[in-house]
């Protein structure tokens, strides 16, 4: 059983920046990629970041390019989120996810297609 959990969140000010963590543990984790999807009130689950576990390129969310970075650190069986100069849209519970096998880059962006979930963490951005 694989168990994901975040932390990092919090209240900040547009402008700052958070960085979130994902600690993966279980017996066996070896996931083919793991991913940042967020979900703010009355809104759907939205695709932030994803990256694939034995290295290739990372995937972004339009509203995140040039903003957001995603890593991992193999060795910890964590994955980041650095979230720079944050927006008041920014604001949701941020959820890590991982998935067991392999799917083109064409699905990263589909929480469907994805195993394991955090129990996520609240981000708050003022302006």
């Amino acid at each position: 059983q694989v168990q994901l959990v975040e932390s990092g969140g919090g209240l900040v000010q547009a402008g700052d920046s958070l960085r979130l963590s994902c600690a993966a543990s279980g017996r066996t984790f070896s996931p083919h990629r793991m991913g940042w999807f967020r979900q703010a009130p009355l809104k759907e689950r939205e695709f932030v970041a994803a990256i694939p576990w034995s290295g290739g390129s990372t995937l972004y969310g339009d509203s995140v390019k040039g903003r957001f970075t995603i890593s991992r650190d193999n060795a910890k069986n964590t994955v980041y989120l650095q979230m720079n100069n944050l927006k008041p849209e920014d604001t949701a519970v941020y959820y890590c996810a991982g998935a067991r096998s392999y799917r083109s880059y064409n699905y990263y962006f589909d929480p469907m297609t994805y195993d394991y979930w955090g129990q996520g963490t609240q981000v708050t951005v003022s302006s």
